[in-house]
């Protein structure tokens, strides 16, 4: 079980600057680990980045072209609308906003009840690119997915 001490997910290169990600082991099946992805309502639960407030609208289970609102704060309150743009039960799920960057899980079995799981933060689409080097979002955003994936785990597998 997680103790949030010592738990790290594993920060790797993608190859490109613009793409950020980490994976972590979760004790924890597939379907399990995904029914709290596809649910924006529980995303608050796992935000890296203490940037979420709460769900504003959408449905509660993500499904691919699903529209979700979340109320957000950096800096100053503000509210973001995404689309899911890949979704595959209990595999991968990602969406993205009007700036077109992506926030992408993977999940992979390695046991009966063990997953890797792999966040990726793609801004290679991304609109606003300027603003993204102005904000110094790649870097801050590589340590965002692995503390997300820390507080997955966390939650995952509190007993």
């Amino acid at each position: 079980m997680a103790d949030g001490k010592n738990v790290r997910a594993e920060i790797f290169e993608t190859g490109n600057e613009r793409v950020k990600a980490a994976r972590i082991i979760i004790d924890a099946p597939a379907a399990k680990i995904f029914d709290l992805l596809a649910n924006p309502s529980r995303h608050k639960e796992i935000d890296g980045s203490n940037t979420i407030q709460g769900k504003l609208s959408g449905p509660e289970r993500l499904s691919l072209g699903a529209k979700f609102g979340m109320s957000m704060h950096l800096g100053i309150d503000y509210k973001i609308r995404n689309t899911v743009v890949e979704f595959e039960e209990n595999k991968l799920i990602a969406w993205r906003h009007l700036g077109r960057w992506r926030w992408r899980y993977e999940i992979r079995e390695i046991g009966s009840n063990q997953c890797e799981v792999t966040e990726t933060f793609d801004g290679r689409k991304s609109i606003s690119q300027a603003w993204l080097k102005l904000r110094k979002a790649y870097p801050w955003t590589q340590m965002v997915v692995a503390k997300t994936l820390v507080r997955l785990k966390e939650v995952m597998e509190a007993r």
